[in-house]
């Protein structure tokens, strides 16, 4: 059963910032272990008789090919996912909780059917309306975009900032929330992502390839 994020999630990756080592990591693993990664799998258990099964990303940095070297991550993810690179988002952080549903990381094939979508005379005012939505509920929009239109797009597109994205989701972060060491931090998940079900199911539709 999920009973909250224990308050020393949000210390240890306080600490794990200022001191990213392999010494602090194995000093502190244990309370990785049981504030951090069981209760993000219990998380994920309870979310997904309703959204679908989940799973929580490594706490290593892939470091290969950057000029970081930092090992670890400085939050803890857990996602499930509803096509290629769409799905619902959950992470904790030293600053608290973040919630997140959209499209991630998307392929070129993937972001070439999403706009496909957007220019569809029916489908992509559906967009608009979902995305305003969501903001008015106090949703940040972002994901990475062009700066410019994309090739070929008419400067007049009447959704021409939706066809710059080459990601976009849905978000907001709770800055060290009263309720994280609660039950009803399952609570405040399921209700965002509720909210971002209609943004998912879209993208969901329109990248499926």
């Amino acid at each position: 059963m999920f009973t909250g994020f224990p308050v020393a999630a949000l210390d240890f990756y306080d600490d794990l910032e200022a001191d990213n080592s392999k010494t602090f990591w194995a000093a502190h693993k244990a309370v990785y272990d049981d504030c951090v990664r069981g209760p993000m799998l219990a998380l994920l258990a309870e979310l997904e008789e309703e959204f679908g099964e989940g799973k929580i990303f490594r706490p290593y940095r892939d470091v290969r090919f950057s000029k970081d070297k930092l090992p670890y991550k400085t939050h803890q993810g857990g996602y499930v996912a509803t096509a290629g690179s769409v799905g619902y988002y959950v992470e904790i952080n030293a600053a608290g909780l973040r919630v997140a549903g959209g499209m991630f990381d998307a392929s070129s094939a993937q972001i070439a059917a999403y706009r496909e979508a957007v220019d569809h005379e029916r489908r992509g005012p559906g967009l608009t309306r979902i995305v305003r939505k969501l903001e008015r509920a106090g949703y940040e929009i972002g994901g990475n975009r062009l700066k410019t239109r994309p090739r070929g797009v008419d400067p007049d597109h009447p959704r021409i900032e939706l066809m710059r994205h080459r990601s976009i989701w849905a978000g907001r972060t709770e800055v060290s929330p009263p309720w994280i060491d609660s039950p009803r931090t399952l609570d405040e998940v399921r209700s965002a992502w509720r909210e971002f079900r209609p943004l998912v199911r879209w993208l969901t539709e329109a990248t499926a390839t």
